[in-house]
């Protein structure tokens, strides 16, 4: 599980996306996660298919899962 507390109070967690192949699909999977609540940054990166998630708390997985749905991707689990 690769989610930690920064000393700033904020929470970095890092997931494995499948299917992003692009700066498009990277920009779809960050716009979706993006509007979680308590969600500060996301980068994805799709050569890599990971997606790393600063948040004020830690996220439901199932929230970052639906999210990425929504954009048209399959969350693996974390990285």
């Amino acid at each position: 599980m690769t989610a930690h507390t920064d000393t700033a109070g904020t929470v970095t967690a890092v997931y494995q996306v499948s299917g992003m192949s692009c700066g498009h699909c990277e920009g779809a999977v960050s716009g979706e996660i993006s509007g979680i609540s308590g969600v500060t940054s996301v980068k994805a990166v799709a050569s890599t298919g990971e997606v790393t998630v600063v948040s004020a708390a830690a996220l439901d997985d199932e929230a970052v899962r639906a999210a990425v749905d929504e954009a048209g991707f399959e969350l693996v689990g974390r990285a």
